[in-house]
């Protein structure tokens, strides 16, 4: 069994379904604005489907055991925990996959920081696994996990956009930065690469079970680093998938291969069947 999960960070089912074909997909997570944009295209094609409708097939399209990441759209304590609750009774039962998102730190008046962790609290003893999203430090990661979190996902495209603003550098959002970082830190997280990496040391420390996931992932060279710093799970976008096929050598390599195939050999599959 190999250790390390790949999630798409999607709601189109088509997406899915070719990842999934490929044996190489174990999970997704997604949001409403995702969700939204694949429902808006499906009507424009004349099908008939709503956004619940939607979501199920999300679920029954990765089906039993691969995790499907659905989002509370709340910021307080007491609508986080009913907003999960429903979201887990509502749609587990197309494929008994759902995980319910809880941002860490969801307080957008600054006066009251626990909402979060008081709705993973809640929500875990309900048995409801919880992805804690938008974690940006370590510390945030270890009282999540210790609040009864199933998933961690620390951000890492976004401590790299957030050090490179810090240090005046213009960026495009996909270009790569550095695992070793800049230069430049946010108290003392080097990189995106760095966040996830420091995570996974803490809780091997203490043989925490709490799984990592690395989000926010903008290109195939930061999926390996991810998985070169010990990450359970990299959810990335399809796009960031199929790059990580890629190589000018293989391509080139292919053509040549098929180009000196001699028609002797060609023949053999004359009588090839599906």
């Amino acid at each position: 069994m190999i250790r390390i999960k790949i999630f798409l960070d999607t709601a189109n089912i088509s997406e899915l379904q070719r990842a999934m074909s490929a044996g190489v997909l174990d999970g997704c997570t997604t949001n409403p604005s995702l969700i939204k944009a694949e429902v808006d295209k499906a009507k424009k094609e004349g099908l008939k489907i709503d956004l619940e409708g939607h979501i199920e097939q999300i679920c029954r399209t990765l089906g039993k055991g691969k995790s499907v990441s659905l989002e509370v759209v709340s910021t307080d304590y007491e609508n986080m925990a009913r907003e999960g609750e429903f979201l887990y009774k509502r749609f587990n039962p197309a494929a008994g996959n759902v995980a319910v998102k809880i941002p860490i730190n969801p307080s957008v008046d600054g006066k009251d920081n626990s909402h979060g962790i008081r709705a993973i609290k809640y929500l875990s003893t309900k048995g409801i696994p919880i992805n804690t999203t938008l974690i940006m430090t370590p510390e945030q990661a270890l009282l999540a996990a210790k609040a009864g979190a199933s998933i961690v996902s620390p951000f890492a495209g976004r401590i790299d956009d957030y050090i490179r603003v810090k240090t005046g550098v213009k960026f495009g959002k996909e270009e790569y930065f550095p695992a070793g970082g800049i230069g430049k830190d946010d108290n003392g997280i080097v990189s995106g690469i760095d966040l996830v990496k420091k995570i996974v040391e803490i809780f091997k420390n203490y043989k925490i079970k709490t799984e990592v996931l690395a989000g926010s992932i903008r290109n195939e060279r930061q999926a390996r680093e991810v998985a070169l710093a010990g990450a359970d799970i990299a959810t990335i976008p399809f796009s960031v998938l199929m790059k990580m096929l890629q190589h000018e050598k293989t391509l080139e390599g292919t053509i040549k291969f098929s180009q000196d195939t001699v028609q002797e050999y060609k023949n053999v599959f004359r009588n090839a069947k599906k």
